[in-house]
């Protein structure tokens, strides 16, 4: 079993900066890839960025060069540090993992609101 924990998320100017953090806890080997989606009101939840167990990223067009996902492996955290924000960006922010990338994946945190104005 395997729960994932959102926190951080809030409201912020346009331009402004959050931190959201993702704590996973439960079975390791099931959370070896980590990503982050959003749903936007009115939208489809989409992947945003994803970190796997090397380390290795990847990014949505639209958040590259602007948020950075990270992980603490000995704390099983995982990070979304979010700069520049836009008004688009707003939506709930959701933390999921699995054993690996590329797929749909199993784990799902509850979610943390973000909202630009």
């Amino acid at each position: 079993h395997v729960q994932l924990v959102e926190s951080g998320g809030g409201s912020v100017q346009a331009g402004g900066s959050l931190r959201l953090s993702c704590q996973a806890s439960g079975n390791k080997d099931k959370t070896w890839c980590m990503s982050w989606a959003r749903q936007a009101p009115g939208k489809e939840r989409e992947e945003i960025a994803a970190i796997d167990g090397d380390g290795r990223t990847a990014y949505l067009s639209s958040v590259e060069g602007r948020f950075t996902i990270s992980k603490d492996k000995s704390r099983r955290v995982m990070y979304l540090q979010m700069n520049g924000l836009k008004p688009e960006d707003t939506g709930m922010y959701y933390c999921a993992a699995d054993a690996r990338c590329g797929f749909t994946y199993t784990y799902w945190g509850q979610g943390t609101q973000v909202t630009v104005s």
